[in-house]
């Protein structure tokens, strides 16, 4: 039997008693960061969370160690990958997905790095002036030339296509045109939490974006039950609501005098009765003449139209008789 070091039972135990006790454990990809970056990440997360890196190896036999007391853990070993480490925290996975992104910084590129989007320089002036530089820019692939003094480049160009590496030149000259196209971080590729593993697609969602989506439903549901009157604790406020406004409506069309239709039925009575007394001539009536007056009288600001005699001609006459009738039976 093959002798295993004691550093390497000790790191496997330590590693599967952090995975155990934490209820949330997620792998990390690491890559290219550098050492002192690195140092302050972990002691960023150090209050909120354990991070722990170990040979990939050691990783995946902890956990399977882990996964005897919490199963499920083996989800996480196809995950373990390349440069990688594990992190163990009370954090809930969305919430320990958006610390991951916020420890993510621009980086320059290193010969040899991929693209992780089109690296484009922009047409236009430089910060450089007329020196060995300019041949730099060029034998790099740049479209640079010297114009007023000044280095400028002619044209916008693809320097290297999304997925591509990144030429040894090119790498050298990108910094000095401020040009970072990588990026630096703890990437999160999945986080275990009760049985389920969250995935990054899962994760990587804009912040807020579900409690705008359960409030979204919340109305909806809402608007739906007061569309079908189903009372609950949230639609019967809205229902009664609605309950009393059409009451209203048919107390007011049917003139069934209440509290809440008096106003506008004897308003509506008020109206029509004006309409019948204008056109009774000869009123004797002072304060219904002022009535008249101030229902007739223009808005501000307007000309009253002046009737055309073609109008007044074919305007009916009504006779006192059938106007005296007409408001007793209004207010009769």
């Amino acid at each position: 039997m093959a002798h295993v070091a004691s550093w390497k039972k000790e790191k496997v135990k330590e590693l599967a008693d952090v995975m155990v006790k934490n209820p949330v454990v997620a792998i990390v990809d690491i890559h290219g960061i550098p050492s002192p970056q690195m140092q302050d990440m972990r002691h960023g997360l150090r209050k909120h969370a354990s991070v722990m890196m170990t040979r990939n190896n050691l990783l995946l036999i902890a956990i399977d160690e882990a996964a005897k007391e919490r199963p499920g853990l083996e989800k996480l070993k196809p995950l373990v990958a390349g440069q990688c480490a594990v992190i163990a925290t009370p954090m809930n996975p969305f919430k320990l997905f958006q610390q991951m992104e916020a420890t993510k910084s621009a980086a320059p590129a290193k010969p040899g790095d991929i693209a992780p989007e089109d690296i484009v320089v922009k047409e236009g002036e430089t910060p450089f002036k007329p020196g060995p530089i300019v041949g730099e820019l060029q034998k790099a692939g740049i479209p640079a030339a010297i114009e007023g003094g000044k280095i400028v480049i002619r044209k916008e160009k693809v320097l290297v296509e999304k997925g591509h590496k990144v030429p040894e030149e090119l790498a050298k000259i990108l910094p000095k045109l401020e040009i970072l196209p990588m990026t630096v971080g703890m990437d999160l590729r999945g986080a275990f939490e009760d049985g389920i593993l969250y995935e990054k697609a899962v994760l990587d969602i804009p912040e807020g974006y579900y409690p705008t989506m359960l409030a979204t439903a919340a109305r909806n549901a809402t608007a739906l039950g007061v569309s079908i009157v189903y009372p609950t604790k949230q639609t019967i406020g809205p229902l009664m609501g609605k309950a009393y406004r059409e009451a209203s409506a048919l107390g007011v069309k049917a003139a069934i005098p209440t509290k809440d239709t008096i106003g506008p039925l004897l308003a509506k009575a008020r109206a029509e009765m004006l309409a019948i007394a204008s056109k009774v001539p000869g009123l004797e009536d002072d304060r219904l003449k002022q009535q008249l007056s101030a229902a007739a009288a223009p808005a501000p600001q307007e000309k009253k139209a002046e009737p055309k005699k073609e109008e007044e001609e074919k305007k009916p006459e009504v006779s006192e008789e059938e106007a005296a009738a007409g408001l007793s039976a209004l207010f009769g």
